[in-house]
């Protein structure tokens, strides 16, 4: 800006504020000043100088004057040309590329190194760890914020180590849909403990046997099943196969054969006038299924349209009802895990071999069956079933906190508002799929664990958020909570410490039943 030396920018001159006058904050909530984006100021810091009189100006009287007074205070000085400057200077794009490709490189070579020297690496490099905040108050140590190799000077040491954070940022643990048997918590560490091995030791041990006792099974899995066996042990706690070892390679043939004869027989019957209905239905439902990666593959959806269709056309009380859709899931995933070994949310299902996919759909088809012929009053008319276990949710968390219960009903907010997606799925939506089928582990285990143990996990569940809820002071914030709860980063160790207390109620009231009642 150029004018008489006495005249001063508008922000340095000794006066009062201006309303208007609005200075670049540069920090997290405010950009960089970007010139590109102002260039029209760059231009106005060549117009003339107003003719305002310096110095002390007289209070305004009128617009005309108002006007006088603050008309520089956009304008733009020599100062703020240097920083223009400074700002519109331009990376060298290969000098960008570069650096890129590098920090790349670096991060490979670590990842690769890490992987050859296993635990010794993770106690050398441990030092520069971060603590990472994750559900409750739990710290979890992450080693991907080591440094990349040994500086000799402890500023080499800090340099390295905010270089390598910066690497590693894209690069965090990354919870997997489906967690690794039971080894996998909430850190992702993928690691089995020796205590976990010997646990897999015992569930070969009861499996190799010509007859399997299945109450000792029981009393293993409901701590949780190994990866490795978690398919033939559903199998088996689902009665989907027998306990002797010398018939399950003939019942299996039986079924599958069973199953697709059911298919050639019915599936084809799927758009007739009078079942049209139901597979509109099931075509709808199942893209909103989870996970996305995996149920939109075409080849999946196309495996659990049959499914669905078959047993809906199979059971005629119920037919068809959403939420039932949800229940394929799990049985598909853990059968899955049978033939491959990375996770589900990274794998492409059509590069199975046909015969596998059929041995897999059929399995998950008898195996979901045996579930829902347990609870199938949950989806036939009026869904009675899921009526009667809101209510007794209600009573039963009525006496086990009777402030979470009063809070509820203060704001007017009914269990069958939130409750009845809990009962229709199973939790399924308010937890993600590795911990559905840890959960489903100890389902499997325990006596009528879907249809009345159930009961108790749901009760544990929700006053497990007892602090959140007693925080909410109306009916929207309390039903956004119940219906959004913040279940996204737990892991086995969250839903070991849910049955855990599940049990707990089952023990106190499920041989007193009118203890639910005052």
């Amino acid at each position: 800006m150029s004018g008489d030396g006495s005249k001063k920018q508008f922000w340095k001159r000794n006066t009062a504020k201006v309303p208007g006058n609005i200075q670049h904050v540069y920090g997290a909530q405010h950009p960089p000043f970007d010139p590109l984006l102002h260039a029209n100021l760059m231009k106005a810091g060549n117009k003339p100088p107003s003719a305002t009189t310096p110095g002390k100006p007289k209070k305004a009287t009128t617009f005309q004057e108002f006007e006088s007074i603050t008309s520089d205070a956009w304008d733009v000085g020599d100062d703020d040309d240097e920083l223009l400057a400074m700002a519109a200077q331009n990376l060298n794009i290969e000098v960008v590329m570069e650096t890129a490709n590098k920090v790349i490189e670096n991060h490979s070579k670590l990842q690769e190194r890490r992987q050859e020297e296993g635990a010794e690496t993770t106690t050398d490099l441990s030092f520069s760890s971060e603590a990472l905040p994750l559900s409750g108050n739990r710290l979890v140590k992450s080693h991907s914020e080591a440094p990349v190799g040994s500086p000799k000077g402890q500023s080499n040491i800090r340099t390295t180590a905010v270089l390598h954070r910066q690497q590693s940022l894209p690069h965090r643990p990354v919870i997997p849909l489906v967690a690794r048997m039971a080894d996998q918590n909430t850190s992702g560490t993928p690691a089995m403990s020796e205590r976990e091995a010997s646990r897999l030791d015992k569930f070969r041990q009861v499996l190799a046997g010509p007859n399997t006792d299945l109450e000792e099974l029981r009393k293993l899995s409901w701590s949780g099943i190994p990866r490795q066996v978690r398919p033939i042990t559903w199998k088996l706690l689902s009665g989907y196969l027998p306990a002797n070892a010398e018939r399950r390679e003939s019942t299996l043939q039986r079924k599958r054969q069973e199953y697709f004869g059911f298919i050639e027989q019915y599936y084809d019957s799927r758009n007739d006038e009078h079942h049209q209905d139901t597979y509109r239905q099931i075509h709808i439902d199942i893209p909103r299924m989870s996970p996305e990666s995996l149920v939109l593959q075409p080849k999946v959806t196309e495996i659990f349209e049959r499914i669905l269709f078959i047993w809906a056309i199979r059971h005629p009380a119920s037919g068809y009802v959403q939420g039932i859709n949800d229940l394929v899931t799990p049985f598909f995933v853990v059968y899955v895990f049978e033939y491959i070994e990375e996770e589900v949310e990274n794998f492409n299902v059509s590069s199975l071999q046909e015969e596998v996919l059929r041995n897999i759909e059929a399995d998950s088809f008898w195996c979901m069956s045996k579930l829902l012929d347990g609870i199938q009053d949950n989806y036939t008319f009026a869904q009675p079933g899921i009526q009667r276990k809101v209510k007794a949710l209600e009573e039963l968390v009525s006496r086990i906190d009777e402030t979470v219960h009063c809070h509820m009903q203060q704001y007017e907010v009914e269990y069958l508002q939130f409750a009845f997606r809990w009962m229709n799925n199973l939790l399924m939506r308010e937890l993600p799929l590795r911990c559905t089928i840890r959960l489903w582990d100890t389902y499997q285990a325990e006596p009528e664990g879907f249809s009345h143990f159930h009961l108790y996990v749901c009760a544990a569940f929700l006053v497990r958020w007892r602090k959140e809820i007693l925080e909410e002071k109306d009916f929207q914030g309390l039903m956004i909570l119940l219906q959004n709860l913040p279940t996204m980063h737990w892991g086995n160790e969250e839903v070991s410490v849910l049955l855990a207390e599940a049990y707990r109620l089952k023990f106190a009231f499920a041989d007193a039943p009118n203890h639910y009642k005052r």
